[in-house]
């Protein structure tokens, strides 16, 4: 996966064949560290009737440990049956502060009735109980919203399982997939095939539509993509390089990059098209833009000092403020969802890492241990953030814990996976 920077030049043309119902192969997941606290949990074997197609306890656990916050207490290969209840101080006893058990049940109709519980061992009470009846194909979404449950009952923040990931997965050089995915990288759709370099995909804030950038007009054209029915168009088609879009919170508006005159720089535009508005002005080079959560300021890179740094400007449009001052190149800004922290990629002693800054205290933290690092995104509730990495020469996927304790990577068995970006919460 060669490097793309801000002053790196852009390739040429493109060519779509039509949206296929499934992507090849799925990612595997390799986890590395573990969180400052964790919480010892047993997840016991759920009770199952009418064979349902998926294991529905197996992915709890496969979330819950990738999150590094948790110690799965081993609960056996027996089911824990609804009646006699548990015996929460034998499992208290074995070391397991909390307990969850549960059914999955095939109906009539060939629905399934998944229910869970969870108890607190310590307070011997059960603290969550919830149950879904879906169909078979939603049985793994159910469980990772089990998971996120059990996530948020026990750390007071809202678990990401069942959000989505979008990334492009280059195949061979004439084959470009736009994939999305579940946070675990399992059951990968293809939104877009092309024969050409597929760039820069974001996700609006409502999780319906992405923006990317593609090359199958024989330049960069932005494009917007509405994912519950495959319809597209181009946002931005104007003459020279249309690139790098990002969306305004409240869906109306996205900010792109433009070489309307000569040089590249930041615009806003109606995300139902029109005529752009210029946000910055330099003789330099200003991209890569990002909206706070407030929708007030907007973060892009910019080369205007004399090499690729962290800028903010409020807008609409305002006298640009530096913001990152460690080293000679930062890159690829995306801040959290509270707004508190940004992360980019930042160069510290010739490799690429992905850099966390906490905009108030002014500290930054290295969290990647990889040296090619690209494109980070934070997880919607601000916990880990998702980046691409090269390994072996091949481009894979990663995650880490925003105090870096905790590393997960999604990598492929095929292709070259980049330009990840975590989706939202979905309502």
């Amino acid at each position: 996966m060669q490097r793309r920077t801000l002053l790196q030049a852009l390739g040429t043309a493109g060519a779509l064949s039509a949206v296929p119902p499934l992507a090849r192969a799925q990612l595997r997941v390799e986890i590395s560290g573990v969180g400052s606290q964790q919480f010892p949990i047993a997840i016991a074997p759920f009770v199952r009737e009418g064979n349902p197609p998926q294991d529905v306890d197996a992915i709890v656990r496969a979330d819950l440990a990738r999150s590094g916050m948790f110690r799965l207490i081993d609960a056996g290969t027996a089911p824990l049956p609804d009646n006699p209840a548990p015996d929460l101080a034998a499992w208290r006893a074995r070391g397991a502060d909390a307990l969850a058990m549960g059914t999955v049940a095939r109906l009539a109709d060939g629905n399934y009735d998944v229910r869970f519980r969870l108890f607190d061992t310590v307070a011997t009470k059960q603290v969550e109980g919830l149950s879904y009846v879906v169909p078979a194909a939603d049985l793994r979404t159910v469980a990772h919203k089990i998971a996120d449950r059990i996530y948020e009952k026990l750390t007071g923040v809202p678990g990401v399982f069942a959000t989505r990931i979008v990334y492009v997965a280059q195949l061979s050089p004439t084959a470009f997939e736009l994939q999305i995915a579940d946070a675990d990288g399992v059951n990968p759709q293809a939104a877009l095939r092309s024969r050409e370099p597929i760039i820069s995909p974001a996700w609006s804030w409502d999780g319906t539509r992405l923006a990317y950038v593609s090359f199958e007009s024989r330049k960069p054209v932005v494009y917007v993509h509405t994912l519950a029915t495959g319809q597209r168009r181009a946002l931005a088609n104007f003459q020279g390089s249309n690139s790098a879009p990002a969306w305004a919170p409240d869906g109306r508006t996205l900010a792109v990059a433009l070489t309307l005159t000569g040089n590249t720089q930041i615009y806003l535009i109606d995300a139902n098209g029109g005529t752009p508005s210029r946000v910055t002005r330099t003789a330099g080079i200003d991209t890569e833009p990002a909206f706070a959560p407030d929708g007030k300021t907007l973060y892009f890179t910019s080369d205007r000092g004399g090499g690729p740094q962290i800028y903010r400007v409020a807008l609409p449009g305002g006298e640009p403020q530096r913001v990152t001052f460690n080293g000679d190149y930062n890159v690829s800004a995306r801040p959290s969802p509270d707004g508190k922290l940004l992360t980019y990629v930042g160069r510290r002693e010739g490799r690429f890492r992905v850099q966390v800054l906490d905009l108030a205290s002014g500290q930054e933290t290295t969290i990647s241990d990889t040296g090619r690092d690209e494109s980070p995104s934070f997880a919607p509730n601000g916990r880990q953030v998702l980046y691409a990495t090269e390994l072996g020469g091949r481009g894979v996927l990663a995650t880490a814990a925003i105090d870096g304790r905790v590393r997960t990577r999604l990598a492929g068995p095929q292709g070259d996976v980049r330009e990840p970006a975590w989706g939202p919460f979905l309502k």
